[in-house]
């Protein structure tokens, strides 16, 4: 007999907000994507922002598709993800570009604080000056990190269905009785990890911004190169205060997600997969706001 999909009204509306969201963050990364692109066909060349931009945009956008993906098969199919490797994929996909989009933006983050901010420091002039090799390496190792982490993911994802003897089984479904926190806290603990990690760079490039603006302001003269520096560090504190205030409820919502991860009908656990959707839109759009080409294309189309 076929399976028969119960969608509870809590199920439906979700899948209705979130899908709403996915697409209005995957359109939002999509349009940096174009725009990039299409400046990359005519002058033949990306400077090192625009890269980490295309990068980040390219992570976002691919994010929020799978995870809705995962989010539409939970909520409407929920069995078609105990047939073996669609849960496995579905998590390892998820994790890979969650993970790259986490640490792009780090990266970013990083790259503003060595680009702007002044300093005499031997150290930090040195990293002025290899700043296009070390962010390279950089943006390398966050991929080869994020796929680790991918790798991770996938074997944990597929413990239950070794573990399990009603798994299913030659594409056939079987009794969706997996306790799913049981297989997935140790990934949680990992994401966590990372997230507070990624976090601490995040919060030292925004100290050494301000301690940079700090210093500039003490110092500024009234010509219009200090006004030009003054300029860029206000851009880039937006940029990255704004991105450490979402970051840091991001941060917290992984934490309650955790709690809430088998209390799927609860509202806290709502609102926590609704402001995790929001995030990635919300910052690309802060980014295109503190991006002078890209604020003026949107602008135009607007």
């Amino acid at each position: 007999s076929p399976e028969q999909y119960n969608v509870t009204s809590y199920g439906a509306t979700t899948v209705a907000i979130l899908t709403l969201e996915a697409f209005v963050g995957m359109w939002i990364n999509a349009f940096i994507l174009c725009v990039l692109c299409i400046g990359w066909i005519k002058k033949k060349t990306l400077n090192l922002n625009e890269k980490i931009l295309l990068l980040l945009g390219s992570s976002r956008f691919f994010s929020l598709c799978f995870s809705w993906a995962y989010s539409f098969l939970s909520f409407i199919f929920p069995n078609y993800l105990y047939v073996h490797l669609i849960l496995q994929l579905a998590v390892f996909l998820d994790s890979f570009f969650n993970q790259c989009n986490l640490w792009f933006s780090a990266c970013l983050c990083g790259f503003y604080c060595i680009k702007i901010a002044n300093f005499r420091n031997r150290f930090f002039i040195y990293l002025k000056v290899k700043i296009d090799w070390i962010v390279l390496w950089l943006l390398l190792g966050s991929g080869i990190l994020a796929l680790a982490v991918g790798i991770i993911a996938y074997d944990i994802a597929d413990k239950p269905h070794c573990n399990n003897q009603n798994s299913t089984r030659r594409g056939t479904f079987g009794k969706a009785n997996i306790k799913m926190d049981n297989y997935f806290f140790p990934s949680f603990f990992l994401a966590g990890f990372l997230y507070a990690a990624s976090f601490m760079a995040v919060i030292f490039s925004a100290v050494f911004l301000l301690l940079s603006l700090w210093r500039h302001k003490c110092n500024m003269q009234t010509n219009s190169m200090k006004d030009l520096s003054m300029e860029a560090h206000i851009r880039a504190m937006k940029s990255i205060f704004s991105f450490l205030v979402m970051y840091g409820i991001n941060f917290v919502c992984l934490v309650l997600k955790m709690v809430y991860v088998t209390k799927k009908g609860s509202f806290m656990a709502f609102l926590i997969v609704v402001f995790q959707y929001s995030f990635s839109g919300l910052h690309s759009l802060i980014l295109i706001f503190s991006n002078p080409k890209l604020e003026k294309t949107l602008l135009k189309i607007l």
